[in-house]
């Protein structure tokens, strides 16, 4: 199942554990280190969560609403589905990999830490540094697990420490400023995104220094369930586009917006069935 993919990607396993078909992953709750854990059987998703000092009064109905979140089970992709079952290109897509949604990060603030990182590096570095990141900057949860951590732990860590994690000086400032944008609620990341939104909550961000339009699509993406973002400057996309177009050259970033925008409001989820075609995770 792509979800446990997803989780995969970084064989070391320090903040994600996959075990059959059980997820085991490190968060944060209410600032406290906590373990959450989704078991998929028959189509039927049980989930839990182990909260260090904690072992009673834990609000259900949010965990429920993690769980489903992380799932991506609030996005519609059945109508999508329909409305694109016949089209001569995506069509075939779609029917080779019915169901597709866009699993979600633990929070918004992973999103788009995760963005940052993968900025205009390969998937297998970037999950190097995010481990590294972690390990610098999270807490253990008592299983061992580590923990993602919160953008108060990441404003009170050193820059030492985050060059040691493998950043680069200009992702350093660009997460600090996403930090102190955070605390002095230029930025609220607890708002919900939709197209009504999107355009002032996007233009929030792409006015830090380092977060850029790629970034603020894929934390949209991977944070928010919102489908319409244009990946059209991702190379995956790119690539696999040019194969699914037949095309002798791999095509511009203009060129791949220029042909997405025809997919909107589901442009994003267009570019997660293109980045499905040549990959079991994804990026």
């Amino acid at each position: 199942m792509i979800f446990f993919a997803y989780h995969l990607r970084d064989s070391h396993s320090i903040a994600e554990i996959v075990e059959g078909q059980s997820l085991r992953k490190g968060l944060l709750w209410d600032g406290k280190p906590a373990e959450i854990c989704i078991d998929i059987k028959n189509n039927n998703a049980d989930i839990s969560l182990n909260v260090d000092g904690q072992d009673k009064d834990l609000q259900t109905q949010r965990i429920i609403e993690l769980g489903n979140h992380m799932l991506g089970l609030q996005q519609n992709v059945e109508q999508f589905e329909e409305q694109y079952a016949a089209h001569p290109l995506i069509g075939p897509l779609i029917k080779r990999q019915q169901g597709l949604r866009i699993y979600q990060s633990s929070s918004s603030f992973e999103a788009l830490i995760w963005a940052i990182i993968g900025q205009q590096i390969s998937v297998t570095a970037a999950v190097a540094i995010r481990r590294r990141f972690i390990q610098a900057v999270g807490t253990q949860h008592s299983s061992g697990i580590w923990c993602f951590p919160s953008e108060q732990q990441v404003a009170a860590v050193d820059d030492e420490a985050l060059r040691l994690a493998g950043l680069s000086t200009s992702k350093i400032a660009a997460i600090r400023t996403l930090c102190e944008a955070i605390a002095s609620q230029h930025v609220d990341l607890s708002s919900s995104v939709d197209n009504d939104n999107v355009q002032e909550f996007s233009q929030q961000l792409m006015s830090l220094k380092g977060i850029g339009p790629w970034t603020v699509s894929y934390a949209l993406l991977r944070g928010f369930n919102y489908l319409d973002g244009s990946l059209h400057g991702d190379v995956a996309v790119r690539r696999n586009l040019q194969t699914l177009l037949a095309l002798e050259k791999q095509p511009t970033a203009k060129e791949t917006e220029k042909w997405l925008d025809d997919f909107s409001p589901w442009r994003a989820l267009v570019g997660a069935h293109l980045w499905r075609s040549q990959s079991s995770a994804g990026y």
